[in-house]
């Protein structure tokens, strides 16, 4: 029984492998080789670019982005714990109180930062 178990995870292992490779695989067999200038020259949209660019970006766009990113995966964990709720008990609501109140302190850091700011 206990072997079983190892074959069925061996054979998981195998098929994600499988699964990770069989793309590079493919697109190593199929894609053209022939290179040429216009492949290789570097564009947006198609248009030449205009000016210098390699140009710097405020950090403020990043640190924003980041803190989106944070508030978002916080719905990832509260929209389960919202719908299992009911059979948790007070334990799970106090934890989830805390994981809220250590948002709401990095959400009033930001702002006291100026992060939220944009300008």
């Amino acid at each position: 029984m206990v072997l079983f178990n190892y074959v069925f995870i061996g054979a998981l292992l195998l098929g994600a492998i499988g699964f990770a490779a069989a793309p590079l695989v493919v697109v190593a067999i199929v894609a053209p080789r022939r290179r040429s200038r216009e492949k290789q020259d570097i564009y947006e949209c198609g248009l030449r670019t205009t000016g210098e660019t390699w140009i710097r970006f405020r950090i403020q766009y990043y640190i924003f982005a980041m803190l989106f990113v944070v508030f978002d995966i916080e719905t990832v964990f509260l929209y389960p714990w919202a719908v299992s709720y009911v059979g948790l008990g007070a334990f799970a609501l106090f934890e989830m109180v805390v994981f809220l109140v250590l948002l709401f302190a990095g959400l009033l850091y930001a702002w006291a930062k100026g992060v939220l700011r944009w300008v």
